[in-house]
């Protein structure tokens, strides 16, 4: 499931960063700032028009990251 359909306050682990071309620099800076396989994480906020952008927990580090950002990344449920 992608990190957008995922709801609020649910545990789940990153599987990965869809890159959109070979250099993809956002997808790139989503892995350095911890977005990596097996990473737990959490929807804690959305924005009030259109949910945009979602407030996302990795770790203890939050981030405010846009929708189509945050579609890129592929997650699965915690056990």
């Amino acid at each position: 499931m992608k990190l957008t359909t995922l709801k609020a306050f649910t545990p789940a682990r990153v599987l990965a960063v869809s890159d959109t071309s070979e250099v993809d620099p956002i997808a790139r800076r989503l892995r350095e700032l911890g977005f990596v396989d097996g990473e737990p994480v959490q929807v804690v906020g959305r924005g009030p028009f259109g949910a945009d952008p979602l407030l996302i927990q990795i770790g203890f580090t939050r981030f405010a990251l846009r929708r189509s950002e945050a579609d890129r990344i592929t997650v699965e449920l915690a056990a």
